[in-house]
């Protein structure tokens, strides 16, 4: 298997709690963004899901928090779907500082939604590999 796809972010003061830590919401965000630019990347775009008539929906997220994150730290969030399938696949990310220092794991449990039967799609692999320039991204 290739690196995990990763962004870089900085984290802004307006972000940190009154401990002067990252706010724990925030690491959703992060999380999210890091999703968006993998589909980004591997050509998969908000308007193409639409039009195929589908959207990204997040089941569950469970957060494990290691080391605190403060303004300025520069962390990169990485992404890697695992697929096993079903109708749900399975999102692993990891934020690190800079320095390799681990500071938040999340592990998501995600699907497609039929925007019109407002169901699960059976078969999600199918759309990212239609929708994709480069599935591979993914791991398909």
């Amino acid at each position: 298997m290739s690196e995990p796809f990763s962004v870089r972010i900085t984290v802004r003061g307006y972000e940190t709690d009154v401990q002067g830590h990252l706010n724990q919401s925030v690491y959703i965000n992060y999380a999210e963004h890091a999703r968006w630019s993998l589909l980004q990347a591997a050509g998969i775009t908000q308007a193409g899901l639409l039009a195929k008539g589908v959207g990204p929906v997040a089941l569950e997220t469970t957060i494990r928090y290691r080391r605190e994150l403060l303004a300025g730290d520069e962390v990169d969030v990485t992404c890697v779907f695992e697929w096993g399938g079903g109708k749900t696949f399975r999102i692993r990310q990891t934020i690190s500082k800079a320095d390799g220092t681990v500071s938040a794991q999340l592990t998501s449990v995600g699907g497609l939604l039929d925007l019109e039967e407002r169901r699960m799609v059976a078969d999600p692999t199918a759309y990212f590999k239609e929708l994709a320039t480069d599935p591979g991204l993914f791991g398909l």
